[in-house]
């Protein structure tokens, strides 16, 4: 995979199908752009839907490619670098077991569409040990979130808990709070309410036959200047 000879922006990582498999060109082509490749890709050609509003709809996913949070993206510190980056991940990664995620299902949370696994208390658990260790591990690594940032994720209101979270953590949907999910658009509200029953009908369909994915890797993703497209770096395998 890519190695990084310069700092990003941002870091992040994420749950993400390994490039080349149906679980990667499956979500990829649903949001059109593929984050290895950092290539467009032809989207669903939907029913009813117009081309224009299915980009709108993923333009907030499409950014962030395909991908399940574990940690959210942070700036280093400073004097943290790439290197010492990529072998804490490493490190987190050697120390989890690979699982298979339970089969997966769209689901709208809150105002979006996201594939989230079936209920299955093993893999849950799995799943939030995984996003707890790179959240714990990793904040060591992260410089503290800017006053512009802390008011954007406090714009949408928070609970008490989650401000805690947020100042110790740098985001607030972490630990407890965190559901594991892969997601397939933005705001809903961005098109009309027809337009959002067409877009669920057809991911349902496209992503009935997606086979078992396979939770074996920490995938490390950057944001090489603010604003720009996430491009994945590195898949760091677990277990290893």
């Amino acid at each position: 995979m890519n190695t990084e000879p310069t700092t990003a922006h941002r870091y992040a990582v994420y749950f993400a199908p390994a490039p080349g498999t149906l679980g990667w060109l499956a979500g990829s082509h649903w949001l059109g752009r593929c984050a290895a490749q950092l290539q467009a890709l032809p989207q669903l050609d939907i029913q009813g839907v117009s081309k224009e509003d299915l980009q709108h709809l993923t333009a907030a996913p499409r950014r962030y490619g395909w991908h399940g949070t574990l940690k959210a993206p942070f700036v280093l510190a400073p004097g943290v670098d790439w290197a010492t980056l990529h072998q804490t991940v490493q490190s987190i990664a050697s120390s989890l077991q690979p699982f298979t995620l339970p089969p997966m299902q769209v689901e709208r949370l809150d105002d979006f569409l996201a594939l989230v696994p079936m209920a299955s208390p093993t893999a849950e658990a799995a799943i939030h040990a995984a996003a707890a260790a790179c959240v714990t591990q990793l904040q060591p690594l992260a410089a503290p979130l800017p006053p512009a940032e802390l008011a954007r994720r406090r714009s949408g209101g928070l609970t008490p808990r989650q401000e805690e979270l947020l100042q110790r953590w740098g985001y607030p949907f972490v630990l407890e709070e965190f559901r594991f999910h892969l997601s397939l658009t933005g705001p809903l509200g961005l098109v009309h309410a027809d337009t959002q029953a067409l877009v669920h009908d057809a991911a349902e369909q496209f992503f009935a036959d997606l086979p078992p994915l396979q939770f074996n890797s920490l995938a490390l993703f950057a944001e090489p200047a603010p604003g720009t497209d996430f491009v994945l770096l590195d898949h760091l395998e677990m277990g290893a």
